[in-house]
């Protein structure tokens, strides 16, 4: 990994952490066409992720902002480690 995706790892998951807890409390556009179409009781419970960090907020943090600032870090490495992975994969092939 050369320091060029190191620095923009790192002001990915530092704009993450400082802008999240800044994000609005209303639901994103799925999650209210979900409600609208009534259809978003069905997926309460059942999504895997959604347990990973229910609500984006990180769990065992009980202050909300540092617990969502913790979750948008979380979830910016997460998918960073998922995509370099799977580039990784697509290189040796």
């Amino acid at each position: 990994m050369n320091k060029f995706v190191l620095i923009g790892l790192a002001v990915a998951v530092g704009l993450a952490i400082l802008l999240s807890p800044f994000a609005s409390p209303s639901p994103d556009g799925l999650e209210k066409v979900a409600e609208i179409k009534s259809f978003f009781y069905k997926s309460e419970g059942k999504n895997v992720l959604n347990t990973l960090i229910p609500d984006y907020l990180f769990p065992g943090i009980k202050n909300e902002r540092i617990a969502t600032a913790a979750a948008g870090g979380f979830g910016t490495l997460l998918v960073f480690i998922t995509i370099y992975g799977i580039g990784l994969l697509l290189k040796k092939k």
